[in-house]
């Protein structure tokens, strides 16, 4: 962030020549913070109410630290994905306060903590083998805020597991339903529901699930009404969406 450009927008409104509505469209606007590798856009908050999301797979454990560093700085929460053990004892030696979700592989700094939602989002599973991305979905939204309920391994290879769990289903806010192999879970879901559901795809099955390509057309192709579709493996976007609708109007 410029500091001067930002004493002036400031100075500006406490003379009264802009109003409070010009003064937060302009700090909207400001500048990222440029380490050279990376710009990290420190407005995102104020534009959108989320911070920007550290995504780890790719980047060089060095660069995840500095970025880190950096945001903790400036932010008050701070939030990792794809980020292994590796990643997370290098971040941990310069932030001692980082909190380590192996799971979800999720690490995250929490200097204020948000008051739950009333309303929440349920997580579902079609198998335990989709559980570390329904684990990054439900760890991402507890940081963002939503009330989580969980309920793993209810596929439709056995119905009655899905229909012993009705008022649970039927009373979530939005509902993420995570499946692999031929991916019908959502598509089930929805048909119960009259809230949006978010399929999540995942790479989990034999040959033929082509590492998730078969679930993302099967839930593409759903006839169920309100089902969204996110890419495979991808909990943290499906997250990022239900808690917005989750908030939504509130």
């Amino acid at each position: 962030m410029e500091k001067e450009r930002l004493i002036e927008i400031l100075n500006h409104y406490k003379e009264g020549k802009i109003s409070l509505e010009e003064t937060l469209k302009k700090l909207r606007n400001l500048p990222f913070e440029n380490i050279d590798f990376a710009r990290l856009d420190t407005h995102r908050n104020l534009r959108t109410n989320y911070p920007e999301v550290i995504f780890c797979q790719g980047k060089k454990i060095a660069h995840v630290v500095k970025i880190f560093k950096t945001l903790y700085k400036i932010e008050k929460n701070i939030i990792a994905t794809r980020a292994d053990d590796r990643v997370y004892r290098a971040v941990k030696k310069e932030i001692k306060d980082a909190e380590y979700v192996k799971e979800a592989k999720i690490i995250y700094v929490q200097k204020e903590k948000p008051v739950p939602t009333k309303d929440y989002v349920l997580v579902i599973t079609g198998g335990t083998s989709d559980i570390p991305v329904a684990e990054e979905a439900a760890v991402t939204l507890e940081f963002f805020g939503s009330r989580v309920e969980r309920l793993y391994d209810v596929g439709i290879a056995g119905l009655h597991r899905i229909l012993s769990h009705l008022e649970l289903i039927q009373n979530a806010s939005v509902i993420i339903a995570i499946a692999g192999m031929e991916g019908a879970l959502p598509g089930v879901i929805s048909g119960i529901v009259n809230v949006p559901v978010i399929a999540v795809p995942t790479s989990i099955g034999y040959g033929a699930n082509f590492s998730g390509i078969a679930p993302l057309l099967s839930m593409l192709n759903s006839c169920a009404p309100g089902v969204a579709v996110v890419n495979i493996d991808n909990g943290f976007g499906a997250a990022y969406l239900a808690d917005m609708i989750n908030k939504k109007g509130k």
